[in-house]
């Protein structure tokens, strides 16, 4: 479902930073060589992903789902100069794609890899998370979170994708798919959550922007 019409889309492209050359040979390669490229973020989320964390400008960032890391890539334009951006994927045959790209990117440096499952990973990742984005395995939305929560600094910012689903999330529960319950039930979480302050925003296919306050709003 488009949000939002192509032509509009195609301004606000025209009328937002450009993309990056590196961003740019990313996406035709993934269009090229591999499976469901509609999975990238693109030029405009792209940037927005760019613009909030050099609004950051955090030290530790997490992403829960790489792809070829077009989305690494605008993530850690922000980080600070001693900043780390660890990336969970579980499919290893994308592992090497997207390292060919971090470095050209020259983001290699500050990019840390893992493969796996994400509920697997994130017990063993010994650090505290300025900047989070959720981009994998819908139906565990609300365990990434939980087991999130108490490793976010407050006033971090979890951007977690996808929040609309195509706008399958109007459906009735009873017909939704796994992938559409699960982001339904972490819309409902995140809205009743005592210790966030949040946003759906209907830009592409739905982007759900939380804070984390630690307190009642």
């Amino acid at each position: 479902m488009d949000f939002v019409n192509p032509d509009i889309e195609k301004y606000a492209m025209a009328f937002s930073s450009p993309e990056p050359e590196v961003l740019q040979r990313l996406s035709r390669d993934t269009q090229a060589k591999i499976l469901k490229p509609r999975m990238l973020s693109g030029h405009l989320q792209g940037r927005f992903l760019s613009f909030v964390s050099r609004m950051l400008k955090p030290r530790r960032i997490l992403e829960i789902g790489t792809y070829t890391g077009y989305s690494a890539i605008c993530l850690a334009e922000g980080l600070t100069g001693d900043g780390i951006l660890h990336t969970i994927d579980h499919n290893a045959e994308l592992e090497d794609f997207a390292r060919v790209y971090f470095k050209m990117a020259g983001v290699d440096h500050q990019v840390k890899q893992h493969i796996g499952e994400a509920l697997d990973i994130l017990p063993l990742l010994d650090d505290t998370f300025d900047l989070v984005f959720i981009d994998a395995d819908k139906p565990n939305y609300i365990r990434y979170f939980e087991i999130l929560y108490p490793r976010l600094r407050e006033g971090a910012i979890v951007l977690a994708d996808n929040a609309l689903w195509s706008g399958k999330v109007l459906d009735s529960e009873e017909s939704m798919d796994d992938d559409t319950a699960g982001i339904a039930r972490f819309n409902r979480y995140i809205r009743e959550h005592p210790g966030v302050y949040h946003v759906l925003l209907p830009f592409r296919d739905g982007v759900m922007l939380i804070e984390k306050t630690g307190k009642h709003q």
